[in-house]
């Protein structure tokens, strides 16, 4: 490889980068400063801040072209831009409700926001990656941080037991794609991923190293999206977590590595190849998650079930193999972050049983929505779109996936969708029941009591009351839909033609 113009173009590739740089670099103040002043209460305040300022600087680069930075490692702008978005969102709201929650648990720890920062800027290398190793990098940089956050309460046997499977299943599933890495560069001869198909037109490698590094990637990925069959890990670490964190892993974590599987398949693999694959993983994670979900009485691992059917959506969007699909696939991810950061930030805001809520069924919550209105409300909105009724953004988000699919002659993965999704609806609709129509216990717990006696703390009032605004805002003005398409366009001619 020659790089004689690595360095000459270094200058512009980090002012490209300034979300990853910026957050690489407030991880470490954070760090620094938490050494210094221990637990300090500015320590959080800082990454929101630079998510902020990150996300103004994404929302100017999107409307630009995509460009490569770092000799061709990784991309830039339009695509990678909206993908950043969608992780410092998560970021954000994740830190600002998880200050109040954390203190109340007894954990409220300066490294704790670090290592969400670095999180964030590892997931931001996974969804903006041009390269295998580049995808590989950001994925175990992510991964690492995940693994002591799901620990992170460790008087909680549960906490603990859920830190040591996520861990164990993830470095499993590594191996798989770090072997269906060296496949993949055995059979082309190159990790870069928009040069794969020029090395596959030229009759490079074999057919069976291809696919079988195809099928091995593929299994990485699906396991970091909690697909079936690869889900098993997804229950017990969400319930165990600590509820904030726990929304963070499941939406910007998602949403990162559905963005890099979503530039694997449109760069590099021929859609005819895989197509049927994903589409039936797609109908068995839908039918899995959805109907799990339906027997659980623990919210929580209610909501891990329901990532994993969210998963299912989101496959049908890129088992269509076009840029409807694509695009689709994109803008169910940012629905997809508003509804699960708001859904998880009321059970945290809700959580009484001092066990992270791993042993809190919703049965004691009967009539919270009479007593703290605004949980109850905004729980309204997130469960609606959740289920998918207009004129929320989920609605929206089910038809961005749904409809390029129907295009593509997936009628039967569709309809499949549709009747899991109207079954979401018993549980999604059951958290509103209890909420709202139940009678509470004659006595509630003395925990439960004292929790509903403090006041809801302004930050995570914000952060629901946005969450629940944005997914209002994208169902009525479907305008974000659009703009994804664009995305695509650029490269689409280039990489037809190659192919």
């Amino acid at each position: 490889m020659d790089l004689t113009g690595a360095y000459a173009s270094l200058g512009s590739d980090l002012g490209n980068a300034f979300s990853l740089v910026l957050l690489s670099v407030v991880g470490l103040v954070m760090v620094v400063w938490d050494s210094l002043r221990n637990d300090h209460r500015a320590i959080p305040w800082i990454g929101v801040a630079a998510s902020v300022l990150a996300i103004s600087f994404e929302l100017l680069r999107m409307p630009g072209p995509a460009e490569k930075i770092f000799y061709g490692l990784m991309w830039a702008g339009g695509y990678a831009s909206f993908v950043n978005i969608i992780i410092l969102a998560a970021t954000a709201f994740t830190l600002a409700i998880s200050v109040h929650y954390l203190d109340r648990i007894g954990h409220n720890y300066g490294e704790v926001y670090s290592l969400v920062v670095f999180a964030s800027a590892g997931m931001i290398v996974l969804g903006s990656a041009n390269s295998l190793i580049t995808v590989f990098v950001g994925l175990e940089t992510m991964s690492i941080c995940l693994y002591i956050l799901t620990g992170l309460v460790r008087t909680e046997e549960g906490s603990v037991e859920s830190a040591l499977k996520y861990f164990l299943l993830g470095a499993f599933s590594t191996g798989f794609f770090l072997y269906g890495i060296a496949l993949l560069y055995a059979a082309t001869g190159t990790l870069y991923l928009d040069e794969m198909p020029a090395a596959l037109a030229g009759g490079a490698g074999s057919e069976v190293l291809l696919w079988g590094g195809v099928g091995l990637l593929f299994i990485g990925f699906l396991f970091k999206v909690s697909a079936a069959p690869f889900h098993m890990w997804t229950p017990d670490v969400y319930q165990g977590a600590p509820t904030t964190l726990t929304g963070y892993m499941s939406t910007a974590s998602k949403a990162s590595a559905f963005a890099a599987l979503v530039l694997v398949v449109y760069h590099a693999l021929p859609a005819e190849r895989w197509m049927l694959v994903l589409a039936i993983v797609a109908a068995a994670t839908m039918i899995l998650g959805n109907v799990v979900a339906i027997a659980q009485s623990n919210v929580k691992r209610m909501l891990a079930y329901s990532s994993i059917a969210h998963a299912g959506y989101v496959l049908v969007g890129i088992a269509a193999g076009t840029t409807a699909g694509y695009s689709g696939a994109l803008f169910y991810l940012l629905v997809y972050t508003l509804m699960n950061i708001g859904a998880f930030g009321v059970m945290a805001a809700l959580e009484w049983d001092g066990h992270v809520g791993q042993k809190q069924d919703l049965d004691s919550l009967a009539g919270i929505g009479y007593r703290k209105p605004l949980l109850g409300v905004s729980m309204g909105f997130f469960m609606f779109s959740l289920t998918g009724f207009p004129p929320l953004g989920g609605f929206i988000g089910k038809y961005a996936v749904f409809a390029p699919a129907i295009d593509a002659g997936l009628t039967w993965l569709v309809i499949v969708g549709l009747l899991t999704s109207a079954a979401s609806a018993y549980y999604y609709l059951r958290v509103l029941y209890v909420f709202w129509m139940k009678s509470p216990e004659e006595e509630a717990a003395p925990a439960l009591d004292q929790l509903m006696a403090s006041p809801l703390s302004m930050s995570t009032s914000v952060v629901l009351v946005v969450c629940a605004g944005l997914l209002l805002v994208l169902g009525i003005y479907p305008g974000v839909l659009e703009s994804t398409t664009l995305f695509f366009s650029d490269s689409a001619a280039a990489v037809a033609a190659i192919r």
